[in-house]
């Protein structure tokens, strides 16, 4: 879960510098061991850090060598939990083995007739494959590309194809409207789906304003509109009215300027309407933009490639975006022809592929874990992580976490060495991955804590951020580091399973 809340006392964002997600906190651990107050005796049960933790619902964890699958320590192992974004250590798995490391997403441009004098005899088709990264300084490029060719218009005009993996217009359809870590998902996607919301104080009002931010242009588009109106709670309103996602926010929250960004439920679109104005800036007329019924066929004109997969899915393990997730677990099905329709479709089908793969069966709802209903056990989780796949294509590609003190203070020496996959949502903290330890035992551990009932019943009091999730998120956290720091003290690798 990630993004900014706006609320009276923090009068929402500060600009945001980047189409990027922020990296989240964490990098690489320098340490080298746990504060004498954090070795526990190791007579000592890890369930005590458990009651201690005060966390409510339930905790299972456990710590598996990594080569043997030999158990080390265990508490409630068995018990199905939401994993949160530590899904997406899956959906990374997943996509790899259907579609590749090379495999690159493709947008097109498509004329489907010749071109006479400089005009399509026909229509131009802006079409994707999924490619979760495709910004507007992308579509910049490709208009440039158009009228190097000396095009300069279409007698059908540009229409948008976003068909090629199924769309939804949103990952999951509880959480609040206007977050911008749920936004649509589509064959053809812009800006990760957002729209850029700023405003300023002027006279007596504001103004407001909705683009598409890129580098240097900044097009506006009639995708969406907003508002500000007087008004208590909640916060943002959203409607769709006539095609057009309809906004209003509750002046009192604005302050005398900010921005954020607001999701897109209509991608295709969207970035149809961005890359026709970017066009008539370099004088190519496509007036207005319709959705395509089907695929298109006919002349590819320009191409745009994104990264191989192996860096979208580094990335997404990085800064743990929701949107590339869904977009290469879709693919992946898709690729594999498994005939999915939605994306609850999509995430049986990885879970099924699970369960042959690796001989488990969890329940996922979605390839980001954003959906609060996706559940699968730390057992099961481990199991996953201390395969040879795994262990080959997934450790190489997992965060850094740091180790810390109990005041988050740096250590001298490091207990272990840590990389894995956060997940987070409204009283639920997940972690799993790999250790090393202060021995050289190679460790696949999973930690799962989730409080569902209290999820389940804040999700009524519309807030972002529900009152006791900070910090319940925060005594999970620490939960995680007394585990992990104890693991990497208690096995050593002259206890580890040879061969």
């Amino acid at each position: 879960m990630g993004g900014l809340s706006l609320t009276a006392s923090a009068a929402l964002a500060q600009p945001l510098t980047s189409l990027r997600p922020e990296a989240r906190p964490g990098g690489a651990a320098a340490l080298d061991s746990a504060p004498s107050g954090l070795r526990p005796r190791l007579r000592d049960s890890t369930a005590r850090f458990v009651e201690e933790a005060r966390l409510g619902g339930r905790t299972g964890f456990v710590a598996l060598d990594a080569r043997s699958g030999e158990i080390l320590d265990q508490h409630d192992a068995y018990t199905r939990l939401p994993p949160a974004s530590v899904a997406k250590a899956i959906t990374a798995l997943y996509a790899l083995e259907a579609l590749g490391g090379d495999h690159r997403f493709e947008t097109r441009l498509v004329a489907t007739g010749p071109i006479e004098n400089g005009v399509v005899q026909g229509d131009l088709v802006l079409a994707g494959t999924g490619d979760p990264t495709l910004d507007t300084d992308a579509l910049a490029e490709m208009a440039l590309e158009l009228k190097a060719m000396g095009v300069r218009g279409a007698t059908g005009g540009l229409s948008v194809w976003g068909g090629a993996v199924p769309q939804q217009s949103q990952i999951d359809p509880v959480q609040l409207p206007h977050l911008a870590y749920n936004p649509a998902v589509s064959g053809l996607n812009l800006n990760y789906n957002r729209i850029y919301f700023s405003w300023a104080r002027e006279g007596g009002g504001y103004a407001l304003s909705l683009d598409a931010r890129g580098t240097d242009a900044r097009p506006e588009v009639a995708v969406a509109t907003i508002e500000a109106v007087d008004r208590g709670t909640p916060v943002y309103t959203y409607a769709q009215e006539n095609g057009v996602d309809v906004w209003t926010v509750g002046r009192r929250y604005l302050g005398d300027s900010g921005s954020r960004w607001l999701p897109v439920r209509r991608p295709a679109l969207y970035a149809g309407q961005v890359f026709a104005e970017l066009a008539e800036a370099q004088g190519i007329a496509l007036g207005a933009v319709s959705e395509a019924a089907s695929a298109p066929s006919g002349t590819v004109l320009v191409r745009h490639r994104s990264a191989d997969l192996t860096k979208l899915v580094r990335d997404m393990l990085l800064y743990s975006t929701n949107l590339t997730a869904e977009q290469i677990g879709l693919a992946a099905s898709v690729a594999r022809g498994a005939g999915v329709v939605d994306l609850p479709g999509s995430g049986r089908a990885m879970s099924d592929w699970v369960e042959a793969r690796f001989g488990v069966t969890p329940d996922l709802v979605d390839h980001s874990g954003l959906g609060g209903a996706s559940r699968i056990s730390a057992m099961q989780m481990a199991k996953i992580l201390a395969t040879p796949q795994a262990r080959e294509e997934l450790r190489p590609l997992l965060k850094s976490i740091r180790l810390y003190g109990p005041r988050g203070e740096g250590l001298a020496r490091s207990p272990g060495v840590v990389v894995a996959k956060t997940g987070t949502l409204n009283f639920v903290s997940a972690l799993a991955g790999y250790e090393r330890t202060i021995g050289g035992r190679d460790i696949a551990f999973a930690i799962f804590s989730g409080d569902v009932d209290r999820r389940i019943d804040s999700q009524d009091d519309e807030e972002e951020r529900p009152e006791g999730a900070r910090s319940y998120n925060g005594r999970a956290k620490w939960l995680q580091q007394r585990l992990l720091q104890r693991w990497g003290i208690a096995y050593s690798a002259r206890e580890a399973s040879q061969g």
